[in-house]
């Protein structure tokens, strides 16, 4: 009993002494919850050189890159720098087998060759504005969910008209701590953005798969782009007649370069973070979800990489296909370990164990705790089958992706008859001449054939369609769901752009009827229907009740510590991060540097090998050692380093500055050993990766000979 007393006053202690380097900050209230302790970690700027409205600021170089990445202003003509993974799917769907950008790279040696990219946005925050008061007005504490929900929908919609913007402007409204405060951000987006640069995958995609989450890392991971807008500097859809976008602020490039124990500052647009679960919910996630969203990735990820490596062609078509899929596998398995290594579930306990302790006799929250062990407990069985449903047919199996849309617009026609119909089918040519120009049936067959076998065998019996149950009894070993794969792909059309369009150009009741006949429509008709009814209508309404009470605890604890400071959870707005240039310790007896160098990727270079390969012009510049001015003191070109800021995904392609607001690299990956900081930070081993920007330079300068987009940029510190 004293030892439980002991620990428990020890840890009320620690829980208001923040961590630096843990937390995502809004950079609207930096100045009352960061600024002082900033600036004693070596920050030379204030607040409001970071964020501000009234003048150019930090803020206003930092881009939200597509809706799913990051990227910065570097030039005053627009010029965005971001990940190389962030720019992808641009990059690929400019190349082909003659034409290969992503092999040999690509550099525009003037604007007018800078290439289009319909559909990415680039979109900047013009204001961040609290309105929680204004959000939560008339919201009772003894109301439904519904009532509330209905309640701050009302109030939001009046926010929203009644902010003052221009009318090129957006603004949309997030909630933060689950609830509990609201956000509105305005912001202009730009539709005209383009490829400048990138360097070749050997470069962009050294280590590939294999050195993903991992340190040390040899990686160039950047790319060019560039905001174009009206004469005006306003938004325009794309146009001969654009000129380059004028930025408020662009970051001057810092080739000074980095020392352990550096101020570093990562601002960027975080995905989501889930950092106040309680610690039944992170030992579900250990012991249950993730273990099988694991396998089912391995499983498919062994398939294509097989066929990956045999054929040129089907790398080029899978190359972002396997990249997306692979990126999360590995960084679950990182963080199911991290998890434990670090104690996250104890540290969790002793925050509950801290909570109890103060709460009062008659608190309506002493027993939350109880409550979320029931909840949680009830749920396992539905979250689980809900992830092997959402990883099997709806992110694996391409075949079933198609499926879903078919039945969309079966959907359409019963819903809203021949208009309906028509309106769906023009809205989805796009995605099915994009979906099909990279699909190959043979290996998705081969997929499908695995996926199954595995969903039938794991899954509780009462959620798999008769189909596959029917499979499962006479199952013996794989090729009996081979046979059944063989079955369903030959007697489909929706693995064809020429078969689909054939039967969705008929008249809309045959189409339906034709469509509803396919054995791959009714396999995937069948299974949705039964995971609607038994799987996700118990499981919307037992998240329902978890979330309700995650807000509840949410308020709870702010209330019960008020002295800790308490980040909010990321959701994909502007986020501050900082910490420091830093090495670590991942196990005993091994310690990792915090900067890596060419000499790196000279080691791990294999001839041929398409994550490790190394073209001959940066063997010659290695040999030469013609690093230009982008060497460090020893005459040695950095690559990579690390630091302790708190990051996610969201965060590819932001910024790391220094003290002095300066670009000193570009955050694109976490080390493995951390990834689990979406639940846990643990400054022992929490890393964020970085591009240090002189290797950025090197590339673009001496490798690319592109010295001219150098010229664009603020160079400083040399």
């Amino acid at each position: 009993m004293k030892r439980f007393i002991f620990t428990t006053l020890l840890f009320i202690f620690s829980v208001n002494v923040f961590i630096a380097g843990e937390g995502m900050w809004l950079p609207l209230l930096l100045k009352s919850l960061n600024e002082s302790e900033m600036q004693a970690m070596g920050m030379k700027l204030t607040a409001e050189d970071i964020y501000s409205v009234n003048r150019g600021s930090l803020k206003d170089a930092i881009v939200h890159f597509g809706g799913f990445c990051t990227s910065q202003i570097i030039s005053e003509q627009g010029l965005l720098l971001t990940n190389h993974h962030c720019g992808y799917s641009q990059i690929q769907s400019h190349s082909s087998i003659d034409n290969n950008l992503l092999r040999k790279g690509f550099w525009a040696r003037t604007m007018d060759e800078e290439l289009p990219n319909p559909g990415l946005f680039a979109r900047l925050i013009d204001r961040i504005e609290d309105v929680t008061e204004a959000a939560l007005t008339g919201v009772q504490d003894n109301m439904t969910d519904t009532d509330r929900q209905a309640v701050i929908d009302r109030n939001l919609e009046t926010i929203k008209k009644s902010i003052r913007k221009e009318r090129y402007q957006e603004v949309m409204i997030r909630p933060f701590y689950h609830g509990n405060q609201y956000f509105a951000f305005v912001t202009t987006t730009y539709n005209d953005v383009r490829l400048v640069g990138t360097p070749p995958e050997s470069i962009g995609k050294f280590g590939a798969d294999t050195d993903n989450w991992v340190w040390p890392r040899h990686t160039g991971d950047f790319a060019l782009f560039r905001i174009y807008a009206g004469p005006d500097n306003l938004p325009a859809n794309y146009s001969e007649d654009n000129v380059p976008f004028r930025p408020k602020h662009a970051l001057p490039v810092s080739v000074k370069g980095v020392k352990e124990g550096d101020f570093t500052m990562v601002f960027g647009f975080p995905g989501r973070t889930q950092e106040y679960l309680p610690a039944v919910a992170v030992e579900q996630v250990i012991n249950t979800l993730n273990p099988a969203r694991i396998a089912i990735r391995e499983a498919a990820l062994n398939i294509i990489d097989k066929y990956m490596r045999e054929d040129e062609t089907i790398r080029i078509k899978y190359a972002s296909k396997f990249a997306r899929v692979a990126n999360y596998w590995k960084k679950w398995i990182g963080e199911s370990l991290g998890l434990k290594k670090t104690g996250a579930l104890e540290k969790k306990r002793q925050l509950e164990e801290a909570f109890v302790l103060k709460q009062k006799p008659k608190s309506p929250t002493r027993n939350i705790l109880n409550e979320f062990k029931s909840l949680y407990a009830e749920i396992e069985p539905y979250a689980f089958t809900r992830d092997y449903y959402s990883e099997v047919a709806g992110r694996n199996i391409e075949l079933m992706r198609i499926v879903s849309v078919a039945r969309r617009l079966a959907d359409a026609y019963k819903a809203n008859g021949l208009e309906g119909y028509n309106g769906y089918k023009s809205r989805i040519y796009p995605f099915l001449q994009n979906f099909y120009k990279d699909y190959q049936p043979d290996i998705d067959q081969e997929v499908f054939a695995a996926l199954t076998r595995m969903y039938a065998t794991n899954v509780d019996k009462a959620y798999v369609p008769e189909e596959l149950s029917r499979e499962y009894q006479f199952m013996r070993n794989l090729k009996d769901f081979t046979h059944y794969a063989d079955y369903v792909y030959s007697n489909t059309a929706l693995t064809s752009m020429d078969k689909i369009t054939a039967i969705i150009e008929k008249p809309a009741e045959l189409a339906v009827m034709e469509l509803e006949k396919d054995e791959a429509y009714k396999l995937g008709a069948s299974w949705k229907s039964l995971y609607d009814e038994k799987v996700a209508a118990p499981y919307n309404v037992l998240r329902s009740q978890i979330d309700s009470l995650q807000r509840v605890y949410m308020k709870a604890l702010m209330s019960t510590f008020p002295d800790k400071r308490f980040y909010p959870d990321a959701n994909g707005t502007m986020r501050i991060t900082y910490g420091q240039v830093d090495g670590y310790n991942p196990s005993d007896a091994v310690h990792y540097h915090h900067i890596t160098y060419l000499d790196g990727v000279m080691e791990k270079y294999k001839p041929g090998d398409y994550e490790f390969d190394v073209d001959q012009k940066l063997r010659d510049l290695y040999t030469k050692k013609d690093y230009g001015p982008y060497a460090d003191d020893n005459g040695k070109l950095p690559v990579c380093f690390i630091g302790t800021n708190h990051t996610t995904g969201g965060n590819s392609g932001s910024p790391a500055v220094n003290g002095e607001g300066h670009l000193i690299g570009l955050n694109f990956d976490r080390a493995w050993e951390g990834t689990m900081s979406d639940m846990n930070y643990d400054a022992s081993i929490c890393r964020n990766i970085m591009v240090d920007v002189r290797y950025i330079l090197f590339v673009i300068d001496k490798y690319a000979g592109a010295g001219h987009l150098i010229e664009e940029m603020e160079l400083v510190g040399s």
